[in-house]
This record gives structure tokens, C-alpha cells and sequence, in this order.
């Protein structure tokens, strides 16, 4: 035990208290040995086998996280199924975030998982702060010794290290410090805006030097990749911050992110379209991934929208042609039906959109039409149109959605927003978004002079397209169209399109919605949600409404 160490035990809370620059530790059990050699064959019992037990599971966590506060970390690291990982990580924690005092506090295993809270002191040249959270472990039997083990992962030293290559750091902080505020200069945090916590991350990485900030000196998440932006967890000196204004709407952000957290997994964005200007993005639950920037999943009907614009622009249809929707249509041996079978007599492509009728959005392009196109058609309009597969510089990492070229069935699949097909919240706001303003203009959440980049262009569409792709959605969002519940109490002039779309392993459907009202557009995602009016179209709906507060 190195000079000046204490080590004690009370209550169940372990306490290590070491001066200088050292943890002082020693074994405080009998028996904990750490390793995990081979026993003797001939001396040795069989591994035990099956589930850990109630006493294994207490003793290895109790064991671990002793050796963990304790400053021990290649006993810690033995009593894991990853020593050559864990040992090292655990001794980085206390070096790289200059902990000098750590207190774990064990609750009650559910299951094999034991959740436990952290109080780390950090001390840094003379300036000491706490630094609280939570975490979890699970004990797992051992492969081949069979004895119980902590499964080893980054996150049980903090949940938010999530790779192997992220560790905690405190020194002087790598970026200059920024306060980021809204269109209207309300300051955005991430304790009052939680799914902006990675934006505002990314953003300070990008613009603080720009905007005339100075660095601090902070505990931090340093995610070991230059593409992803470090997290801080805890000022120790401030910094000068410089002032990044962002277009995000402050009031319009609260209602995102209220309406998101209804769900377990769910993502919204809003656009203003008249400008490209991202008003608000929100995800639940808020993690280092932000879905509705980045999510990369199929979109369903919500792609109608693309498809019927194609099909103008290609004469295969007007909002007022008459297409046929049956109860099922087939494309290469592959049968697709409507919701229920329902099929629509003798009914137009603006009845076929308000009630999203899968058959007609394939039967008018099918093989079988005389005036069928390639699979590269709808590709095309995505890009040409809605700007969808170019390069978006918004500003921090963003998906830029895909239509890939297809064939056979995947071709009719992709109609109807499956198939190949990715897009995220962002992606397909900005597809009601160019509806309602007549021609796209790329999202963006910081202004392009900061840093000089580029905006993608598409071509506007043309006049007649556009007020017909606003007249099918006011009636998809009126009358009996399948958006019309969701939107009911939405201010005109207002437009929309629900989708659902199947995944495989997924019992139930990602519930989509996206909708405009007056110069606000919104897109939803809810994994899992069912129908687009079920669970994705309330979201859209609280967004747009207080966006016309």
C-alpha cells in the first residue's frame, strides 16, 4: 500500500483516499487473487457451469468495484472476461481523469446486472471538483474457468464511454469553449435541451475557435476519433465562450423534445421551408447517436411523396388521373397488398395518396404500364427534386438519405419507401418541406459563411408539380385522409403523409409521419410505432403547432 493511502469500507460504500499523485490499495479480501490462470487438472474440480449464482453474483461485484476504488486496476481487470482490456482502462480512469478519491456505492443486482453510483473527485494544478454518475455491471461465468466474472464493457466505468477506444481525460481542454444560442439568442444547454447534447458537442468542436472563445480546463469523453466530437462532463476552470448562433427555435426544440420522450424510441425534425433553416431535433432516448440527424432506416409512404412527384414529372399521372387500386398487385412474382386489402374503385392518384394505396403507386409505373421507367427513375427525382443523396453540409454530421438504383421487385418495393431505401427525420422533413416551398433548399443548422462551405442545390420543381404535391397532402391531412387525426388541430395551410415500414425481425412497423404548417415542416420517427398516425403523427403534430405559437 503506498504511504498515505486509507482504504475503508462503510456501509457498503467503498472509499479510497490517496494523497499525492497515487491510488493506495490492498487486497480487502481474503481469497481475492485476481488472475485468471488455469487451475491444476489434476488437482483442480470441474468449471461450474450454468447461470451465476446469487452469492457469485454480489461477491463479484463487490469485489470488482473494490479493486476499482482501490487504484487496483489489474486485479479489477482479472476479475473481468477481458483482463488485457479492462485492467488497462480501469488504470487510464484514474490517470487520464486524475481521480483522486473515488466512492462507489453498490445497489441492489437485478438479475446479474448490479447497478452502482460513482463520486470521483477530479484534482487538476490546485482545482478539485466532483464529479457524479451512475452505472451498471453484469457478472457472467467464465468460459472456460467457469467462474463468475464481470462482463466487460467501457460503459461500466462511465455509460458514456461506448467504445473501446474512449476514455476520460482532464487536463486543458482540447476546443475553445462556446454558448450556443437559438434563432432568437436563448442560450441552448444540453441539461434543458438533452437530445442537443451531441450537436452542441460537435458544434463547439467545429466553430469554438471561430467565434472568438477560449479553452478551460474540464473532465471530458475523449472518444479516441477524430470524427466524433468529445463530450465534457465537468468544468474545473472556465473558459471564455464565444457566442454560436444557430437556427434552432428555442420554444419550437421544448415542444420536439417533449413529444419524443412519449416514446422509447423515437426522433423528430423541423425545417423552416422557406429558408432550409433546421428549427428544432430531438431524440429519445438522447444518446451520442442522434437518429433524426443521422438515422439511416426506411421511410415507407412518407417516400409517396417522391414517387408521385416522379410520376408527374414523368406523365404517368396528374393529382386528378384516374389510377387503379387494388386489393394486391404483383411485380415479378412478388405480391403487394394495401393495408386491410382495401382497394379503391375507379378512384384518382390524389384519393390513392390520402389513403396511401400501396397497389397504385406501383400498378401506374408496373411492368404491365405501356409507359413503364427504368429503376433508376426514382433515384433521380430523389436527387434532381428533393436533394436527397447529395452532399449536405449542414454543419455537424448528418445523413444525406439513399435511393439506390433497383431492380425486379426491389424496384416496386421502393415506391412504396422499402427496399434499399434510407432516410432519417431530417431527410424526410426536407421532403414536405420542398413540397411546401415549390423547390428544395438543403437544411442547415449554423450559417455556411462560418466556415465557407458549400449547400446542395436541386432543381425547383415545376409549378404545376408543386401545387399538385400541396393538394394531395392538405388532403391527405383533411377530410378522411390517413393524416388527417394526427392534424386536426394543425393551422392551415397544412399538408401531410403517413408510412409505415416493415423491418426485418421487427413484429411491428417503424411508424413515419411528416407534415408542413404554415412555414414550418416536421418529420417523425417512431421505431417500432406501428402506423404513421398511431404513434409518429402526434409527434409532428405538437412540433408544428408550436411552431405557429
Amino acid at each position: 500500500m503506498r504511504s498515505g493511502a486509507k482504504v475503508a469500507i462503510v456501509g457498503g460504500v467503498f472509499v479510497v483516499v490517496a494523497s499525492g499523485v497515487g491510488y493506495g490499495g490492498y487486497n480487502l479480501w481474503n481469497g481475492v487473487t485476481g488472475g485468471d490462470a488455469a487451475p491444476d487438472p489434476k488437482s483442480a474440480p470441474a468449471p461450474r457451469t450454468g447461470p451465476v449464482t446469487g452469492d457469485e453474483i454480489t461477491t463479484t461485484a463487490r469485489d470488482f468495484l473494490a479493486a476499482w476504488a482501490a487504484g487496483e486496476p489489474e486485479k479489477a481487470g482479472q476479475l473481468t472476461n477481458d483482463p488485457v482490456t479492462a485492467g488497462p482502462a480501469v488504470a487510464a480512469y484514474r490517470d487520464g481523469a486524475k481521480v483522486s478519491k473515488a466512492v462507489i456505492t453498490p445497489g441492489a443486482a437485478v438479475g446479474a446486472t448490479v447497478p452502482f453510483t460513482v463520486k470521483a473527485t477530479i484534482s487538476y494544478e490546485g482545482v478539485t471538483k466532483d464529479l457524479s454518475y451512475a452505472s451498471e455491471l453484469t457478472v457472467v461465468r467464465g468460459q472456460t474457468t467457469g467462474r463468475p466474472l464481470v462482463k466487460w464493457q467501457p460503459s461500466v466505468l462511465h455509460p458514456k464511454l461506448l467504445t473501446a477506444d474512449a476514455t476520460l481525460r482532464t487536463g486543458v481542454a482540447k476546443t475553445a469553449s462556446v454558448k450556443a444560442v437559438d434563432r432568437n439568442n436563448v442560450e441552448l444547454t444540453a441539461e434543458k435541451y438533452p437530445s442537443l447534447g451531441p450537436v452542441l458537442n460537435e458544434l463547439r468542436k467545429r466553430y469554438g475557435s471561430k467565434v472568438g472563445g477560449s479553452t478551460g480546463v474540464e473532465t471530458w469523453i475523449d472518444s479516441g476519433s477524430e470524427t466524433v466530437a468529445d463530450a465534457p462532463l465537468l468544468v474545473l476552470r472556465k473558459g471564455t465562450p464565444g457566442t454560436l448562433k444557430t437556427t434552432i427555435d428555442a420554444g419550437v426544440q421544448a415542444a420536439a423534445e417533449k413529444a419524443v420522450k412519449a416514446y422509447g424510441q423515437a426522433s423528430v425534425a423541423a425545417i423552416e421551408p422557406s429558408t432550409g433553416a433546421i428549427r428544432a431535433v430531438a431524440n429519445s432516448p438522447a444518446t451520442e447517436f442522434n437518429t433524426a440527424l443521422q438515422g439511416q432506416l426506411a421511410p415507407g409512404s412518407t417516400m409517396k411523396i417522391v414517387t408521385a412527384t416522379m410520376m408527374m414529372q414523368n406523365g404517368l399521372a396528374k393529382p386528378d388521373s384516374r389510377v387503379e387500386c387494388p386489393d394486391h398487385v404483383m411485380w415479378d412474382g412478388t405480391r403487394f397488398e394495401n393495408l386491410k386489402s382495401f382497394k379503391i374503385d375507379n378512384g384518382t392518384l390524389t384519393e390513392s395518396f390520402l389513403r396511401s394505396c400501396n397497389t397504385a403507386f406501383i400498378k401506374a409505373i408496373g411492368p404491365l404500364n405501356k409507359k413503364h421507367i427504368e429503376g433508376t427513375a426514382l433515384g433521380d427525382t430523389a436527387r434532381r427534386s428533393f436533394g436527397i443523396g447529395l452532399e449536405w453540409n449542414v454543419g455537424v454530421p448528418a445523413a444525406n438519405g439513399s435511393v439506390p438504383e433497383s431492380t425486379g421487385s426491389e424496384t416496386a418495393a421502393s415506391y412504396i419507401g422499402q427496399g434499399k431505401i434510407t432516410m432519417s427525420a431530417l431527410n424526410v422533413a426536407s421532403l414536405s418541406a420542398t413540397a411546401k416551398n415549390g423547390a428544395f433548399l438543403q437544411p442547415y443548422l449554423v450559417a455556411k459563411d462560418l466556415d465557407d462551405r458549400e449547400f446542395a442545390t436541386a432543381d425547383p420543381l415545376s409549378g404545376d408539380v408543386a401545387k399538385g404535391l400541396r393538394r394531395m397532402m392538405n388532403a391527405a391531412a383533411t377530410g378522411n385522409g390517413t393524416a388527417a387525426t394526427s392534424m386536426a388541430g394543425v393551422p392551415s395551410p397544412k399538408g401531410a403523409k403517413t408510412g409505415s415500414a416493415e423491418r426485418d425481425n421487427q413484429a411491428t412497423s417503424d411508424s413515419w409521419f411528416t407534415g408542413y404548417s404554415g412555414n414550418l415542416a416536421a418529420a417523425a420517427l417512431v421505431q417500432a410505432g406501428g402506423h404513421g398516425s398511431d404513434a409518429a403523427g402526434p409527434v409532428v403534430a405538437q412540433v408544428l403547432k408550436a411552431g405557429r405559437q
